[in-house]
C-alpha cells in the first residue's frame, strides 16, 4: 500500500542584496564580546575623562570646552583598533573565506562593514561626547568656575565634532584593516598615524613642520574639533575634509585590493 506524500514547495534562495551584507555585518559585530568591551572604553574614555579633569582643574587658564573633549585622546585609540579588528579579526579565524563565498562579489562585504561600523561609531560617540560636555560643565559649575554652553559660538560644532572626528576615523581604521589584514599591523599603522607621525615632524625646520604637521591625518581631524584657532592649524571644516579625503582613498584602495586578492 503507497502512501501519498506531498512534496515540499521549493524555497528560493534569499538573493544578495546590500542590506542583507548590512544586516549580516550587524549580528557580527553586536555578537562579538571584544567589539563591545572595546567601543565601551572607547565610550568610557569620551564620558569619563572630561569631567574628571573638571574635578581637578585649576581656575587659571580653564577652557570649559576643550576640558569635555579630554577623552578623544583615548577614544580614537580604542576607535582606531576595532575598526582594525572589525575586519583583520575575520582574515585571523578565516571566517573571511565564509563572508567573501557567501557574497562573490565581495565589495558589499567592505562597504557594509565601514558603514556598520561608522554608525555604530557616530551614535555611540555623539551620545558619549554630549554627556561628557553637560557633566563636565555642571562641575565646572559646582566649582563656581567658567563654562560654555551649546549656544555659545562654535561649541556645538566642537563637542559634536570630536564624534564626526572619531567617526571618519572608524572609515580610515577599517580601511587600513582591509588594507594590512593583520591586527597587530594594522592596529600598529593606526597608531603611527596617531602618536608617531606627528612627533617624527619636529624633526624638521620650524617652518615646514607646521606646514606638514597640520596636513596629518589626526591633526588635520582635530581641527574640527578645536574651538580656538591658530596659524598652525587648519580650518575646521578644512580639516575634516582633509581626514575625509584620506580615508577616501584608503577605502578605494582596500577595495582594490580586496578585488585583486584572492583571500
Amino acid at each position: 500500500m503507497s502512501v501519498e506524500t506531498t512534496p515540499r514547495p521549493q524555497v528560493a534562495p534569499g538573493r544578495i542584496t546590500q542590506g542583507r551584507v548590512l544586516h549580516s555585518e550587524w549580528i557580527k559585530m553586536r555578537s562579538v564580546r571584544s567589539t563591545r568591551l572595546t567601543l565601551a572604553f572607547a565610550v568610557a574614555a569620551l564620558v569619563g575623562l572630561g569631567p574628571l579633569i573638571a574635578l581637578f582643574a585649576p581656575a587659571q587658564g580653564l577652557d570649559p570646552v576643550a576640558i569635555s573633549t579630554t577623552g578623544y585622546l583615548f577614544a580614537q585609540l580604542a576607535v582606531g583598533a576595532l575598526g582594525v579588528l572589525v575586519v583583520s579579526g575575520e582574515y585571523s579565524t578565516g571566517m573571511i573565506r565564509v563572508s567573501l563565498t557567501a557574497v562573490p562579489r565581495r565589495l558589499p562585504v567592505l562597504w557594509a562593514k565601514t558603514a556598520v561600523y561608522a554608525v555604530v561609531t557616530w551614535v555611540s560617540m555623539t551620545a558619549a561626547a554630549v554627556a561628557a560636555f553637560l557633566l563636565s560643565q555642571a562641575i565646572l559649575a559646582s566649582r563656581g568656575l567658567a563654562t560654555a554652553s551649546l549656544g555659545d559660538p562654535g561649541v556645538a560644532r566642537t563637542v559634536l565634532g570630536s564624534a564626526a572626528y572619531l567617526t571618519v576615523l572608524a572609515v580610515l581604521s577599517v580601511a587600513i584593516g582591509a588594507l594590512t589584514r593583520a591586527t597587530a599591523g594594522g592596529v600598529a599603522a593606526i597608531l603611527g598615524i596617531l602618536l608617531v607621525l606627528p612627533v617624527l615632524t619636529r624633526v624638521l625646520p620650524s617652518t615646514t613642520a607646521d606646514t606638514v604637521a597640520r596636513y596629518l591625518p589626526g591633526n588635520a581631524g582635530q581641527a574640527i574639533f578645536t574651538l580656538h584657532q591658530s596659524s598652525a592649524t587648519l580650518s575646521p571644516w578644512a580639516g575634516l575634509t582633509v581626514l575625509f579625503l584620506y580615508a577616501g582613498v584608503a577605502l578605494a584602495g582596500a577595495a582594490l585590493m580586496l578585488r585583486r586578492r584572492d583571500v
